[in-house]
């Protein structure tokens, strides 16, 4: 068998190598598809701009799967141009890889930004409205996959995750900002205490993207990776702090308050050329629009999420000797 993970340098990509090597025979080769060599000596790099056609040919195809994790994701942070460039040829390029090698099974993590922003519950049913240049490459890519699927679904095999936010060791993303804000004491609630956050533990995610593609048969699944129901802010601000042994937070801020200090502090740090991790009047927006994405279908499927938010939680605290959520 071979494990084929395009962009498999990035947060969750480690996981999925991590996982995927303790599931897997002697025989089987972990193959990564990225512009950064993989550090582990059990992992055959490849070199890969998904940008660019993929002309690598695999021995063994016919017992291979591809795992598709390459993508441009962090927003705001780059031009709308680039979310295209990467997002949609590289799904493209990567669906026509699979073509050359007679490959039949692909894994692919689009996101909930595929539904765009509203307060109203989404299900995997729901209308995608992506109103983000992210979003909008995202479903493009689902569909240049389906497409590929739609070829040959008698033997084709197509799952489609579309997860919330992943939390986890070496994330360095929404809930590590999270954490430095609450050790610091310096959280304040954006306007509302009640948005609702689709999350998703990562070490339940990648186990996910391996059962689905060794379990499901040819056709196309997709399903929405999130807690059910999604936790609140709150909640998922209460669950930190008793991890992390800090004060719960209980200050609610003015949400344009919030926006013209983050917008004021943006715009000062443009001018003096410094670039500053997570301030942004945009992250401040995020923070008061609920991503209330249902995982009720997960919840009720074989695949269902095994580690509670506390869980999540803690065993990423464990990970991390105990010291911090890095």
């Amino acid at each position: 068998m071979n494990y084929l993970i395009f962009g498999s340098s990035g947060f969750i990509g480690g996981h999925l190598i991590d996982y995927i090597s303790t599931q897997k025979n002697e025989n089987s080769i972990i193959f990564n598809f990225d512009i950064v060599n993989s550090e582990i000596t059990l992992v055959e790099s490849i070199y890969t701009d998904v940008r660019k056609s993929i002309d690598y040919k695999i021995d063994n195809k016919y017992e291979s799967i591809i795992y598709n994790l390459a993508a441009i994701h962090v927003t705001p942070g780059y031009l709308d141009s680039e979310y295209f460039e990467t997002n949609v040829l590289g799904a493209s390029n990567i669906c026509n890889f699979a073509r050359l090698n007679n490959i039949n099974t692909i894994v692919f993590t689009s996101s909930i930004s595929v539904y765009g922003t509203s307060e109203e519950i989404k299900t995997e049913e729901s209308l995608p409205l992506p109103n983000t240049a992210y979003g909008i490459s995202k479903l493009n890519a689902e569909y240049i996959h389906k497409i590929w699927q739609a070829e040959d679904p008698i033997n084709r095999k197509l799952i489609i995750v579309r997860p919330g936010v992943v939390f986890g060791k070496n994330e360095k993303g929404n809930f590590t900002r999270l954490f430095r804000s609450l050790k610091k004491g310096f959280f304040f609630y954006p306007g509302r205490k009640d948005t609702l956050k689709a999350a998703i533990y990562v070490k339940d995610l990648v186990r996910i993207l391996y059962s689905t593609s060794m379990n499901e048969k040819p056709g196309v699944l997709t399903l929405n990776l999130s807690y059910f129901p999604p936790p609140s802010i709150e909640l998922i601000c209460n669950s930190m702090c008793k991890v992390i042994g800090a004060k719960f937070p209980n200050l609610v801020l003015p949400s344009f308050f919030l926006k013209f200090i983050a917008g004021l502090i943006y715009q000062l740090a443009k001018i003096f050329g410094k670039k500053l991790n997570g301030i942004n009047p945009d992250r401040v927006k995020k923070l008061m629009i609920s991503t209330n994405v249902s995982g009720e279908k997960l919840a009720k499927s074989d695949y269902a999420i095994r580690f509670s938010l506390d869980e999540g939680l803690r065993d990423w605290y464990k990970d991390g000797n105990e010291k911090g959520l890095f």
